[in-house]
C-alpha cells in the first residue's frame, strides 16, 4: 500500500501524453471548445481557424501534448493524409461552369484583382528584401499570401503543405496573424470605399439584374449539411484515390508538384454534377483544416514567436504592402473603365477574405443581386489561388 500512495504522480503529470488516441481525443476536443468559443463568445471576431492554432498552440507549450520537439507520428501523419485531403475535399464544391452566372464585370474585376495581388506580393517583396528579412521560407510565404489574397485560406494551407511551411509552428502562425489582421482592415475598407464613392459620385451607383433566391441558394456555402454512410464512404474514397493518383503522377512527372495534381484532380472531379453534389465534403474538409491547423498550433514555439518580434513585423509589413498595391490597382482600373464601384469592392473582397466576405459585403452594401456573382468568383479563386501561389513562390525561388 506505501508503493501504492508513493508512485511520482506529479513527475507524470509534467510529462506530455505521447499516446497516439489520447492525443488525437485532445485535438478533437480543442476544435469543438475553439468553435464553441467562436460561436459564443466575443472570439468569434478572430475565427475559428486562428483561435485553433492558439489554444493548441498554449496546451503544447504548456507541456500536456508533445510539442514539435519531441514531436509524434501522429503529427507527421495528419500533415501527411489529413492536410492534403482537407484541400482535396474542400475543392470538390467548385462548380466551374456556373461561373457564367457571375457576369463578365466580375469576372473581369476579379482577374484584375487577381494580378493585383500577384504585383502587391512581388512589390513588398522586393522592397522588404523578403530573403533576407523573411528567412529561408521567403519564397514560400510570397507563394502562400499570393494564394490567400487570390481565393482564401485553403490555398494558403496548399502552398505551406507543398513547401513544408506548415511544420515551421512560429512562422506559420506568425503569417496568419498577419493575414488576419489585414484581411479584417480589408473588409472595413471595402464597405466604406463604396459608401463614400457613392455619396461624392452619385453617378457610380449602378444596379443590375438581381439573382433568384433559388440560385443564391443552391451556390450558398452551408454551415452544415447531412451526412450518409454512402457519402462519408464515397469521398474517403475519392480523397485517399486521389492522393495515390497524385503520388503517381509527381513520379512520372516530377516538375510538377504533388498538391497542383492533388489540386487538379480535385478540380476536374468536381465538375462531375454526381460528384459535387456529395453531401460530407465540406464537413470533412473543414473539420480536417481544423485538425491541421491544430498540429500547427502544437508545432509554435510561443516564447520563440515573442522573442523574434520583428519577424511578425516584417510579415504585417509584407501584407500591408502588398494589400496596399492590391487595392491601388484594382480601385484605379475600375475608376478607369468606368466600373461599378460595388462590382470593384465585391471582387477585391473575394480576393482578400474569399467566399464568406464576398458575400457578407454584397449584403452590407445591400446589393442581394451580387451576392451569387461574389460566391461565384469566390470560388474561382479557390479554384486558381493555388496555381499563382505555387507560381510566385518559384519566381521569387528562381529570383533568389
Amino acid at each position: 500500500m506505501h508503493i501504492l500512495f508513493t508512485f511520482p504522480i506529479k513527475d507524470i503529470l509534467k510529462m506530455p501524453i505521447t499516446e497516439p488516441v489520447a492525443i488525437l481525443a485532445i485535438l478533437f476536443l480543442l476544435i469543438v471548445v475553439t468553435e464553441w468559443l467562436c460561436k459564443k463568445t466575443f472570439l468569434r471576431h478572430a475565427g475559428t481557424a486562428l483561435m485553433v492554432i492558439l489554444f493548441t498552440a498554449l496546451v503544447a507549450n504548456l507541456g500536456i501534448i508533445p510539442a514539435s520537439t519531441p514531436a509524434t507520428p501522429v503529427y507527421d501523419g495528419i500533415f501527411s493524409y489529413v492536410a492534403p485531403l482537407s484541400i482535396f475535399w474542400m475543392l470538390l464544391n467548385i462548380n466551374l461552369s456556373s461561373l457564367k452566372l457571375a457576369g463578365k464585370p466580375m469576372l473581369i474585376m476579379f482577374a484584375i484583382g487577381s494580378f493585383a495581388t500577384m504585383a502587391g506580393a512581388f512589390v513588398a517583396m522586393q522592397l522588404l528584401n523578403g530573403s533576407e528579412k523573411i528567412g529561408a521560407f521567403y519564397y514560400a510565404i510570397g507563394g502562400m499570401y499570393t494564394g490567400t489574397y487570390t481565393g482564401g485560406s485553403i490555398n494558403f494551407n496548399a502552398v505551406a503543405i507543398n513547401y513544408q511551411v506548415s511544420k515551421q509552428g512560429g512562422l506559420f502562425a506568425a503569417a496568419t496573424v498577419a493575414d488576419n489582421l489585414i484581411s479584417t482592415f480589408w473588409v472595413i475598407a471595402t464597405l466604406v470605399i463604396p459608401k463614400f464613392i457613392h455619396y461624392k459620385f452619385p453617378k457610380y451607383n449602378h444596379r443590375t439584374t438581381e439573382a433568384s433566391m433559388d440560385e443564391i441558394k443552391r451556390h450558398k456555402p452551408e454551415e452544415s449539411e447531412p451526412i450518409r454512410p454512402y457519402d462519408l464512404a464515397f469521398i474517403l474514397f475519392l480523397g485517399l484515390g486521389a492522393m495515390e493518383l497524385s503520388k503517381w503522377l509527381t513520379i512520372a512527372l516530377p516538375m510538377i508538384p504533388n498538391i497542383i495534381w492533388l489540386t487538379s484532380l480535385a478540380l476536374l472531379l468536381a465538375q462531375i454534377p454526381f460528384i459535387n453534389k456529395l453531401k460530407g465534403h465540406k464537413t470533412m474538409g473543414l473539420l480536417s483544416i481544423y485538425l491541421f491547423l491544430a498540429v500547427i498550433g502544437a508545432f509554435c514555439d510561443i516564447p520563440a514567436l515573442i522573442k523574434d518580434g520583428q519577424l511578425a513585423l516584417t510579415l504585417l509589413a509584407f501584407v500591408t504592402i502588398l494589400v496596399f498595391i492590391h487595392g491601388l490597382i484594382i480601385y484605379g482600373l475600375g475608376a478607369f473603365f468606368k466600373q461599378d464601384i460595388d462590382i470593384v469592392s465585391i471582387a477585391s473582397q473575394a480576393n482578400i477574405g474569399g467566399t464568406a466576405t464576398a458575400m457578407a459585403l454584397a449584403k452590407s452594401l445591400n446589393r442581394n443581386e451580387l451576392v451569387l456573382p461574389g460566391i461565384l468568383v469566390g470560388a474561382l479563386g479557390n479554384a486558381t489561388g493555388t496555381y499563382l501561389g505555387i507560381f510566385m513562390s518559384e519566381l521569387f525561388k528562381w529570383m533568389g
